[in-house]
């Protein structure tokens, strides 16, 4: 695979995730709210602390056999689905390059059965999670990926979340992408208003750092006449 392909797939570090830990994780059963709790901290900290792709790599590995058990303990239920392309997304990333795509088409398998059990679920963690892959992952014939699914699925989920940190951040990282910097530089301020997360501070703080970043490049674009 070339490199430049698998820079591509790198983006898939920052795929998906949160969108879930936007949702509380909204529960009946104290035991699959811990669970979903203790999958987004590790996630967070892999994510955000980890600085050593190898490193990086073997700890969503780990994580994601965790959140494959919990998807055997509730195969009802849609939020260990999610979390688990979650991270098999993240671990896409850091993978080596002949990985990568096997890995992106688990997730977005895992993403899609979830949306049969509730395309709703986690504040529409399922829609943004499905276009955040169709807009990373390279298209044929090397992978999977379409911008006119992305676009689709990534509307999907800021209307069903139109004040959420992630599913306007992924909605204006594709616009920045497809050249459309005004209208990503409104999504993107509008994610940044999005409200605190104290309880996911690792996660909240590093998101936020990812926008700031991205609506700086999208301003010197539109500085530039973009």
């Amino acid at each position: 695979m070339p490199r430049s392909v698998h820079r591509l797939l790198a983006g898939l570090v920052a795929a998906a995730i949160v969108v879930a830990a936007d949702a509380a994780w909204a529960g009946n059963d104290p035991a699959l709210d811990a669970g979903l709790g203790h999958l987004e901290h590790r996630w967070a900290h892999i994510k955000y602390q980890v600085t050593d792709s190898d490193a990086q790599y073997q700890d969503y590995k780990a994580l994601a056999a965790e959140a494959a058990a919990l998807v055997r303990r509730y195969p009802t239920a849609a939020g260990p689905l999610i979390w688990n392309g979650i991270i098999v997304s993240s671990e896409a990333g850091v993978a080596g390059a002949f990985d990568a795509l096997g890995l992106a088409g688990d997730a977005r398998d895992m993403f899609v059965a979830a949306g049969k059990i509730d395309d709703r679920a986690l504040h529409g963690a399922v829609p943004t999670s499905l276009g955040s892959l169709y807009y990373l992952v390279p298209g044929f014939p090397l992978g999977f990926g379409d911008d006119d699914k992305a676009r689709r699925f990534l509307e999907q989920g800021v209307a069903i979340d139109p004040d959420g940190l992630d599913s306007n951040y992924f909605y204006g990282d594709f616009l920045a992408r497809q050249g459309e910097y005004a209208k990503a530089r409104g999504v993107l301020t509008r994610a940044l208003a999005a409200p605190l997360h104290p309880d996911r501070p690792v996660w909240d703080a590093g998101r936020r750092r990812e926008i700031r970043g991205l609506l700086a490049r999208v301003d010197r674009k539109l500085a530039a006449g973009g």
